[in-house]
């Protein structure tokens, strides 16, 4: 039997996770150990760890980690407490493979104690592209480590490959937030409506802004999308927090403060998947920074109003409008995303993440290399042909 660890740092990270966590412990040939850190354990942050008891699932290690400034030196020694605390775990329960998603801080650092410790690391979503955040030099990190990939899109597995990674342990598989989004059982609009209390018979959207890493002055950017937000008040506003990342403090207490008297505005620290997804059903349009705009909202066939350089990148479906972070813009491309013409192809639109399958697919790549085959962590630079243009 094969031990794998699951690594979970945030409710978005884990939100995504969930589904692959149930059916892996569905498989007899591994045992599963599901590793938390990071933000789950933050009160600050709603110790979101309780929602993975809540589904059930075992917690095998809570490792906290996380100084609550979010300065950038605050991050840089939680990112060696990281380090301390996995080498310790990893020296005392070494798995056979650790399973990792995305491009957090804490995840690289986590990775290098995996590394250290010749723990194969297998890598969800490398390859996607996130030019506005310091998130795009850790993901292509992660990927240099890992030793199986398990890509989003065909696009982001060639980006893999031109790391230098062989292509036989890299693997399309869609986005598995999809399959979540697709799959899971909604709240009614009512009971989202009781849970965050608004009146959700009046049209809104759902607002996450997370703080860009490579960018300064969160506070001006915020006051950016306040005004709009006030200009546009025809609209009820769902705002989920920020994430734990080096400004995300301060974005959440001036969501705080900037609600107090907007009666059409609730802010709530963390709504949970099966919140946030019932709140994405109803919803008339996404705003802010976040990837679930670009790769969960195209599946509920609602338009996204992506604001700044957070998601410069990725790949877009139809739904998608960019728009800098200028109250006028938000303003111009909120009501363009509402307009019938805009609405009008929505409906039959594809979401270029996938089709809600990942989850089978990796699930069954899994069982295949990690059960049927010999791991071999001395891996081979692969080299591809190409042409530089000449200047």
């Amino acid at each position: 039997m094969r031990s794998i660890a699951i690594l979970t740092a945030t409710r978005a990270e884990y939100g995504l996770l969930r589904n692959l966590i149930v059916g892996l412990n569905a498989v007899d040939e591994f045992h599963i150990e599901v590793l938390v850190t990071g933000a789950h354990l933050s009160m600050e942050q709603g110790l979101t760890y309780r929602e993975i008891e809540k589904d059930g699932i075992q917690i095998s290690k809570k490792i906290e980690i996380l100084l609550e400034s979010g300065s950038p030196a605050a991050i840089s020694k939680s990112m060696g407490l990281a380090m301390i605390g996995f080498a310790e775990y990893f020296t005392d329960n070494k798995p056979d493979a650790l399973i990792v998603l995305g491009d957090r801080y804490e995840t690289l650092a986590v990775c290098c104690a995996a590394m250290n410790a010749r723990i194969p690391i297998i890598h969800l979503y490398g390859g996607d592209t996130t030019e506005g955040a310091i998130d795009e030099a850790v993901r292509h990190a992660i990927t240099k480590m890992s030793y199986l990939h398990f890509t989003s899109t065909e696009e982001s597995r060639k980006r893999v490959i031109q790391l230098g990674e062989n292509p036989d342990r890299v693997f399309c598989v869609g986005a598995i937030g999809i399959d979540n989004a697709l799959k899971e059982e909604k709240l009614t609009k009512e009971e989202v409506s009781r849970e965050v209390g608004l009146d959700l018979a009046v049209p809104y959207g759902v607002v996450t802004f997370h703080p860009v890493t490579l960018e300064g002055n969160v506070e001006a950017q915020c006051r950016e999308l306040f005004a709009a937000i006030d200009y546009l008040k025809e609209y009820q506003y769902i705002v989920t927090g920020a994430n734990a990342d080096c400004g995300g403090s301060q974005i959440n207490q001036l969501w705080k403060e900037f609600i107090q008297e907007r009666p059409n505005v609730s802010f709530v620290v963390s709504l949970g998947q099966k919140k946030y997804h019932s709140a994405l059903k109803y919803a008339s349009f996404i705003l802010g920074n976040s990837s679930s705009g670009l790769s969960e909202a195209p599946s509920f066939h609602i338009p996204t109003v992506n604001i700044g350089d957070r998601q410069r990148g990725r790949l877009r479906a139809d739904s998608v409008l960019d728009c800098k972070i200028e109250r006028q813009e938000i303003v111009t491309a909120v009501q363009t995303v509402m307009s019938p013409e805009f609405q009008n192809k929505l409906e039959h639109m594809e979401n270029p993440y996938g089709d809600g399958n990942a989850t089978e697919r990796i699930i069954q790549v899994l069982t295949e290399k990690l059960s049927n085959e010999t791991i071999n962590l001395k891996k081979t630079f692969y080299n591809i042909r190409f042409q530089l243009q000449e200047e």
